[in-house]
């Protein structure tokens, strides 16, 4: 039985939970909210008992504002939690499967996977990494990645894992925060049938940094690279003879078990320290009732490990929950646009947890790609990673959960390590484009300037206003930095989430998009999300990128640039038809002063729009290193298309 769609007082599509699904739900009673709220300790520490502790915690919470400590006392390990307490019952059950963009498959049983993070363990132990000491991981979407954080989290040692994508430089400066001296990297990896050469990156970027004692290197691309002696080697041969078997390190609930780190508004990445105890219990809780997890799913995540989604929703989540993950090395398009459904087809998928940029892209090219394949085994379908606009929302619904899958809308940050705002699939009737409620135990509001709750309606900044247990403990190294980023808006106890949003009248949270992406227009004040948003719901528009250009009259005014889905044509009187559809959503003070046709525009290779390189390229400045960019020669083209605008 599919979803059930009906119109609000408010004329507003609804989708109730199918009957079938909400019955057979984890969470099918919507008391939980009730009880949470009445005992959010209690809530949190009775889902602490799912996981395994060496020993129990003195206390739940300790609150100092804003420095929390969750589960006082407790001792366990992360990579216990993922594999070896799911050897009794799985240990012959499929952990990871694993694709190439070639098309090689790597599949991996519970066992298998323990055996291989053992090896890595050991390596790292000889090569003198201890408990305490970061180790940095540069690797792309293979499944030494995966390996790789496990054995850095059995030993007790942080690990930090780089975006494959970043330059040698961004690798450099990581390193250097977070005082590493072993990485782990490859020779290469492929994207889009060309190998990227990501020895060279490295070698590159450390020589300037003198850190790096240890590079261990994963034989991938088969591209010719240079080995330094003694401080290089090849994983294969130092794998070879290592023991298949490596006793934990009893870690602390308050231990640190990673950085990741996150660009900031001064440009220098910010190093986020996550825990250990309240990171599990967090990401193994929520794992299991945003995504309704069974023991037969096959689950795929398509984040990158560089990202927090790849940490918590692609490896410590559902591997605590003993599930059985889909990954895959390369691009949705390569060797053509069906890849994604190709792969859910042949492996069964059930959960697809993607991004909005991803769901525009597949809009854009159009419902013949996914109607190649048999994509039923979907049961649930997912999205996270910016807001999701309501005419891709339904998109995704009808051509990809084919009307009958609930769809988990989920808002949350690199910071809070969890997801906080979300629909329960088996309880939460859904709005498009809204993220519904914050998830039992989390208590948000949208507020004013001055800490005010906003009136229903009115647009004001997101905020949470009491603690969790994954949230973030401080910035590595700039303590200072912590506190007035996130905590110096209001008070000391009220998060400051950095996005805006506003509440429904039925209590419903829309998340509008980062504060600091505001254009403002003669004192008129619009998010480059929401604003982007309204454009890609018009019929002919499969994606935007909306930025302001300084003008001395108006403060700035709006350049929007535009790619057209396939068999929408660029024109004037397009271009007039979209300017009028922004004031007409809008208002007037919207209408576009240019608009700019695209084949593409500037993205990270995880599909985020980069608006800090559409703002320099609109106001005539350098946009900096482009070279992570998915194809940085969109930039050149952007700038020699707003030239001839200008000139024109």
């Amino acid at each position: 039985m599919g979803e059930k769609a009906n119109k609000s007082k408010k004329d507003m599509t609804v989708f109730r939970p199918p009957e079938d699904f909400a019955e057979n739900a984890i969470v099918n009673d919507p008391d939980i909210y009730r009880k949470a709220e009445d005992d959010p300790e209690g809530f949190w520490e009775e889902n602490a008992n799912s996981i395994h502790w060496y020993r129990k915690w003195d206390s739940v919470l300790e609150w100092e504002p804003p420095h929390s400590k969750w589960f006082i006392g407790g001792k366990l390990n992360a990579c216990y939690n993922c594999l070896d307490a799911n050897i009794e019952k799985r240990a012959n059950k499929t952990a990871l499967i694993w694709e190439a963009e070639s098309g090689e498959i790597r599949k991996y049983t519970y066992r298998e996977l323990l055996e291989e993070v053992c090896r890595l363990s050991n390596v790292l132990k000889e090569a003198g990494v201890k408990k305490g000491d970061i180790v940095t991981i540069y690797l792309p979407m293979i499944p030494e990645v995966i390996i790789s954080m496990l054995a850095c989290a059995r030993i007790g040692a942080p690990h930090s894992v780089v975006f494959a994508a970043f330059s040698g430089d961004s690798l450099a400066t990581r390193i250097g925060n977070a005082n590493s001296k072993v990485l782990i990297t490859c020779d290469g990896y492929s994207r889009r049938g060309k190998v990227v050469e990501q020895k060279n990156k490295v070698d590159e970027g450390i020589r300037s940094c003198g850190l790096v004692e240890k590079v261990i290197v994963v034989k991938h691309g088969g591209n010719e690279i240079s080995m330094m002696k003694e401080r290089d080697v090849w994983w294969h041969e130092i794998m070879k003879d290592s023991d298949i078997s490596c006793e934990p390190e009893v870690m602390d609930s308050e231990d640190m078990l990673f950085l990741m780190y996150t660009s900031g508004t001064t440009g220098k990445p910010k190093g986020i320290v996550h825990t250990t105890g309240g990171y599990m219990v967090a990401t193994h809780t929520t794992t299991k009732l945003v995504f309704d997890l069974k023991e037969e799913d096959i689950y795929w995540c398509t984040a990158d490990c560089g990202w927090i989604t790849g940490h918590s929703y692609l490896v410590y989540g559902p591997l605590s929950n003993g599930t059985t993950l889909v990954a895959y090395e390369g691009a949705p398009d390569y060797p053509d646009k069906d890849r994604y459904w190709d792969i859910i087809e042949r492996h069964k998928v059930t959960i697809l947890y993607t991004a909005p940029t991803a769901i525009r892209t597949f809009m854009k090219w159009g419902v013949s790609w996914p109607q190649m394949h048999d994509i039923s085994t979907l049961r649930l379908i997912g999205s996270v990673g910016e807001p999701i606009n309501p005419g891709a929302w339904l998109w995704y619904h009808e051509n990809i959960g084919m009307g009958k899958c609930p769809i988990v809308d989920t808002w949350w940050q690199t910071e809070t390590g969890m997801i906080m705002i979300s629909p329960l699939p088996g309880v939460t009737t859904t709005k498009p484009g809204s993220a519904t409620m914050p998830l039992p135990g989390i208590k948000a509001a949208v507020l004013d300037e001055k800490g005010n709750e906003v009136a229903p309606g009115q647009d004001g900044y997101l905020a949470i206003l009491k603690p969790w247990p994954s949230m973030v403990r401080t910035v590595f190294g700039n303590e200072e930095r912590f506190i007035e980023t996130y905590w110096s808006k209001w008070d000391n106890k009220t998060y400051f989430a950095g996005d805006g949003a506003k509440r429904d009248e039925d209590g419903y949270f829309w998340i509008i998009g980062r504060v600091d992406d505001v254009i403002k227009v003669s004192g008129h004040r619009i998010g480059s999300a929401e604003f982007e948003s309204i454009m890609v719901s018009h019929p002919s528009v499969a994606e935007a990128g909306v930025v302001g250009k300084e003008d001395e009259l108006r403060g700035e005014v709006i350049y929007c640039y535009v790619t057209l889905k396939s068999g929408a044509q660029e024109s004037e009187e397009l271009k007039k038809e979209l300017r009028g559809y922004a004031e007409k959503n809008i208002g007037p003070f919207a209408r576009p002063k240019q608009i700019i046709f695209s084949d593409d525009l500037p993205k990270t290779r995880s599909g985020k729009i980069m608006r800090r390189v559409l703002k320099a390229i609109a106001n005539e400045k350098d946009p900096g290193d482009v070279t992570t960019l998915q194809d940085p020669s969109v930039v050149d083209m952007l700038k020699q298309k707003t030239k001839e605008l200008e000139s024109s």
